[in-house]
């Protein structure tokens, strides 16, 4: 009964938060989608304590009618969906899509009244989309070129993603329930189904990924994270938690392999422009001012105190990661042991480059599904305060200190009560054998 209260006490935030879209109040949006949030919190340590086991159909049917009422979000949020119908339309035309701008006059015959004007950065911009996530692009737009059918078409591709999810889960014994950890989540809700986020795709191919690796389907990993990376390239971190190399075990030269062999096929349609096939990214890194080290947010707030070059913040970023990456590579053998280093990893490597923008927390909370982290998951709640004051390459500091100190502290936190814990249990072990 009080699943069924939380799932009504979520589609009721829904409904407040498709209506704040349509009022264009991006206030009562983000409180809207915070007090989602906090439903889902409740509903999620309910589950994953054990303390009720709600009916799987009643988590699915919710998910389902959550995704549904998205679709019918406005285009406000974000924008982006509309460079994905031009890159598809763009291919649609036999021409590849990281060779002009959308304002080219060799594109001119492409235009209409209803995409065309509303792609960003549409007169300085070629796209910033890798190959996987064109193909993408290029499949949906051979259905319908509107906004409603590419959304649906994603919504889709996201289902595909939970299947996978629930293959994990059950792969590695854990409650099919805990599906409710990525289902009900507010976020993926809003970027994916509300927005129409690319993102989708990420997840899919890295619940195959996941899925394949617990089944100890090599190649089928490494195949499937190689294109979740080429729809945008954070997955790249996992290699090392779903890679296994070892001389007894050269089936793991399989993944390596099929994740080099995809990554060669995707990238062969286009190499025609060269260099160029890198798209707007090296310039997004400079718009971002990730470039200049102020859009990361630890070394833009750590600077306010005392100046710190990027060489060294993002010496420390890369210790931390190829520490994880090496401990990843240790792993034992156990299934879930691969689910907890994805999991570590994706985490540090949002952490430590801090996004601008909401939707780039959603394969987060995927990883978190089959691995859950509680204090991890306070960045997936509160990354749609990016919303409140949209700049470019610019995180407030109030949102950051949310967002970010408020992972850190949580993150402290847990640590010290698990240590605390630890030294509990060995002073009571200790007493035993004494007496």
């Amino acid at each position: 009964m009080r699943f069924l209260l939380l799932a009504l006490l979520l589609l009721a935030g829904e409904v407040f938060g498709l209506d704040a879209q349509f009022d264009h109040n991006l206030d009562r949006f983000i409180i809207a989608a915070l007090l989602q949030g906090a439903v889902w919190a409740v509903a999620a340590v309910v589950v994953v304590q054990r303390a009720g086991r709600p009916p799987l159909a009643l988590i699915l049917v919710t998910a389902a009618l959550m995704r549904l009422g998205a679709l019918a979000a406005p285009v406000y949020l974000s924008d982006d969906i509309y460079r994905y119908i031009w890159d598809g339309r763009v291919q649609a035309a036999g021409v590849n899509p990281y060779r002009y701008i959308p304002t080219d006059e060799h594109l001119a015959s492409l235009r209409d009244e209803t995409v065309f004007p509303n792609i960003n950065r549409n007169n300085y911009a070629p796209t910033i989309y890798p190959p996987v996530a064109q193909m993408v692009f290029f499949t949906a737009t051979r259905f319908v070129e509107t906004v409603p059918a590419i959304k649906l078409v994603l919504v889709a591709i996201e289902a595909i993603g939970i299947v996978a999810l629930l293959l994990v889960l059950r792969s590695v014994g854990a409650p099919r329930q805990n599906i409710l950890i990525y289902a009900w989540h507010p976020l993926p809700v809003w970027e994916i189904a509300g927005s129409g986020h690319i993102d989708a795709a990420v997840v899919a191919f890295v619940a195959i990924a996941l899925a394949a690796a617990v089944a100890g389907r090599r190649a089928s990993s490494g195949a499937a994270l190689a294109a979740a990376a080429l729809v945008k390239f954070f997955p790249l971190v996992l290699v090392t938690a779903l890679w296994r190399p070892a001389k007894s075990n050269l089936g793991d030269w399989r993944w390596l392999s099929a994740f080099s062999g995809v990554v060669v096929a995707a990238y062969l349609p286009y190499l025609g422009v060269g260099q160029r096939v890198l798209g707007f990214l090296p310039a997004y890194m400079t718009e971002e001012k990730l470039s200049s080290g102020s859009g990361f947010w630890l070394l833009d707030i750590a600077g306010r105190a005392v100046p710190v070059p990027l060489a060294a913040y993002l010496a420390v970023a890369a210790a931390v990661m190829a520490g994880l990456a090496v401990g990843a590579l240790r792993r034992s053998a156990a299934p879930r042991a691969s689910l907890t280093w994805a999991a570590a990893l994706g985490t540090a490597a949002t952490l430590f480059v801090s996004p601008h923008y909401a939707w780039y927390f959603v394969w987060l909370v995927a990883l978190l599904c089959v691995a859950p982290w509680w204090p991890a998951f306070w960045p997936t709640l509160t990354a749609v305060l990016l919303y409140w004051e949209p700049q470019t390459g610019h995180i407030p500091v109030w949102v950051g200190l949310t967002i970010y100190g408020g992972f850190v502290v949580a993150g402290c936190v847990d640590v010290a009560q698990r240590y605390l814990l630890t030294a509990r249990c060995g002073e009571q072990h200790g007493r035993r054998r004494a007496s």
